[in-house]
């Protein structure tokens, strides 16, 4: 039996999947967290990095009874945009940026402003917001230039823990299209973009990692580190992925079908064969992890909202969902507009929630429906974004991660969309998609040949039951736009 590790390195944790190779069997996993962040300052150091990956791949290994040196291949997912800068002895200069880190909001004001959306979306595909790495170097550039002067090279979450496992400094296709800085449909980076927007003193092309396929290595686990997880030096490192991506290789998602991913952020995406360039700034036209495209909208404010408002109530999760979905559904009833920490889709990053509609005789029941309402329906938006953008997203509704587990969340999305919501039977799709690759690569074969063999079965179906009326829809655009100023579109 042969055995691939999938690594979900997240903005929470890491968690790892040890799966048979032939089968895709799950044999064991293992999670340790990672240091707690807060926007608009969210940094987190890469040493914790690493070591949540010793500790979540030591506990996979006890869980499935295995040792490092059984497993043949490894993949690495991680959170994307976060911004590495290693000095000339491969030192991290400062604690990394991550894709939630607000600072940067006035560089990417300036970009959008001098080069223009459209300019923009005609390049990499996306309108740059604060959470792509491009306007955190150019917030370095002007706050920490010196660090600038000693940086030898440059990378996101997930290539640095493959440059821990490899010594090698490279990317894939579905990271470097979050940067800013690269062009997936062309296949290579725009140093003349951080020649223009950042700075003229950095030797770009030596600084920026290599750009692997999907069933390309990044090399083989050769290092100190590496050895210090217990794995051989023939060991195969896959290119890796962000975490959104592999995520939806390990759901199985194919052309046409949409996956809504409810964790702390939230996530609408679907799979395409060709680029998207959205003018409206809304979608992200990056690389997927299989050799197309993955066209998505990313919001700051998903299941933390929930969390909120269970503790503001004073309930669990699960009664927080039986409030939501006894709720008298009254088109009158109070409406969220979830911006708790900011937003990236629309890009407001200094907005704050509100709630409209407050009454006298409002409810718990409505106070817990507002809160789920409020989330999709910002969702819901992100999806029609895509579709107008040119994307097939009319296919299979698949709703995963933490927020999934939630009956409310799964029944107010049926009928917000007015069609039925899946779930697929994985209990971490990012870590699986990780695996997914690392199988790939070890057997040479395509990542979607291998995802389509690997789909996981369906784990339930949730049809519409309650239709949402054109007034609270109406109300959660009027106070979303009330919320800030929308420099794309407020009337999608």
């Amino acid at each position: 039996m042969g055995v691939v590790a999938g690594v979900d390195s997240s903005t929470q944790s890491c968690t790892v999947e040890l799966r048979d190779t032939d089968t895709g069997v799950l044999l064991g996993t293992g999670q340790a967290p990672h240091p707690p962040t807060t926007p608009p300052v969210s940094e987190q150091r890469v040493e914790a990095w690493w070591d949540a990956l010793v500790l979540a791949f030591g506990r996979a290994l006890e869980a499935a009874d295995l040792n490092g040196r059984d497993v043949d291949a490894v993949s690495v997912a991680a959170q994307c945009h976060g911004l590495v800068l290693l000095d000339r002895d491969g030192a991290a200069l400062r604690p990394v940026k991550l894709w939630n880190d607000t600072t940067s909001s006035p560089q990417a004001r300036q970009m959008v402003a001098e080069l223009g959306a459209d300019a923009w979306a005609d390049a990499i595909g996306s309108v740059p917001t604060a959470a792509f790495t491009i306007t955190k170097l150019a917030w370095v550039a002007e706050h920490e230039p010196e660090l600038l002067d000693r940086t030898r090279t440059v990378l996101l979450p997930h290539d640095y823990l493959n440059w821990r496992l490899t010594g090698e400094a490279v990317t894939d296709r579905s990271e470097a299209s979050g940067t800013g800085y690269y062009a997936a449909h062309t296949g290579g980076w725009l140093p003349d973009l951080l020649d223009q927007l950042v700075t003229e003193k950095v030797d770009w092309p030596a600084v920026l990692p290599a750009v692997r396929g999907p069933e390309e290595a990044a090399g083989h686990a050769i290092t100190r580190w590496a050895r210090a997880l217990g794995l051989r030096e023939d060991v195969v490192v896959g290119p890796g992925a962000g975490d959104q991506h592999a995520a939806a290789l390990g759901i199985g998602l194919r052309p046409g079908q949409v996956l809504y991913s409810l964790g702390t952020s939230g996530v609408v995406m679907t799979t395409s064969p060709t680029p998207v360039h959205d003018h409206g700034g809304w979608v992200n036209g990056v690389a997927d992890a299989a050799g197309g495209y993955l066209p998505l909208v990313c919001t700051l404010n998903c299941t933390k909202v929930t969390d909120l408002v269970a503790r503001l109530l004073d309930v669990d999760h699960t009664e927080l969902a039986r409030l939501a979905l006894n709720a008298d559904l009254r088109p009158d009833r109070p409406v969220l507009a979830a911006y708790l920490d900011g937003e990236r889709s629309p890009a407001l990053p200094a907005a704050r929630g509100l709630l409209g509609g407050l009454r006298s005789d409002t409810t718990r029941e409505e106070f817990a429906r507002a809160a789920f309402e409020g989330v999709l329906l910002g969702l819901v938006r992100g999806h029609r974004a895509i579709q107008e953008a040119g994307a097939s997203a009319d296919g299979e509704v698949v709703v995963a991660g933490g927020g999934a587990r939630s009956e409310a969340y799964r029944q107010i999305l049926a009928d917000l969309l007015e069609t039925e919501v899946h779930t697929r039977d994985v209990a971490e799709a990012t870590a699986r998609g990780a695996c997914i690759q690392a199988a790939a690569v070890l057997h040479g074969e395509p990542v979607g040949a291998l995802r389509d063999a690997w789909q996981p079965s369906s784990a339930s179906r949730t049809g519409p039951r309650d239709a949402v009326p054109a007034e609270i829809r109406d109300r959660y655009l009027s106070l979303a736009c009330a919320a800030g100023d929308d420099p794309w579109e407020n009337n999608r």
